[in-house]
């Protein structure tokens, strides 16, 4: 009976460490914007005065986006607007868009590879 239970105890315990383990989420934003996950990748969404840029992070770690390109649209309510993304430094830009609190955003990238990233922001 004992051994029972301290079997149940052990693979409840594993199962809670195996979770944090393989987490990605809860990354946190280091430019003062929102943050979103894919592909396995960090995306920083920041608002400038001139547009949005976007920040990459591999696993906590930063990434160039050298030879990425890419897409914004931004959904303010009814209002839709659109901007090329374009690498300057160690970021993504795009110039002309407004992320007002709430907006729903949609960055659509290109590796240099050809592989497409999709990624979804909601403004806070």
């Amino acid at each position: 009976m004992m051994k029972n239970l301290l079997a149940v105890v052990v693979l409840g315990l594993s199962a809670l460490s195996l979770n944090a383990a393989f987490a990605h989420g809860g990354a946190k934003a280091k430019h003062g914007g929102v943050v979103a996950i894919a592909s396995d990748l960090g995306f920083e969404l920041v608002g400038t005065p001139a547009g949005a840029s976007i920040y990459i992070e591999d696993h906590g770690k930063p990434m160039a986006p050298a030879g990425m390109s890419g897409k914004l649209t931004v959904l303010n309510g009814a209002e839709k607007s659109e901007a090329e993304l374009a690498v300057a430094g160690d970021r993504l830009e795009a110039k002309g868009v407004k992320l007002a609190p709430g907006a729903k955003v949609v960055a659509v990238l290109t590796t240099p590879a050809k592989k497409a990233i999709t990624v979804r922001f909601t403004v806070k």
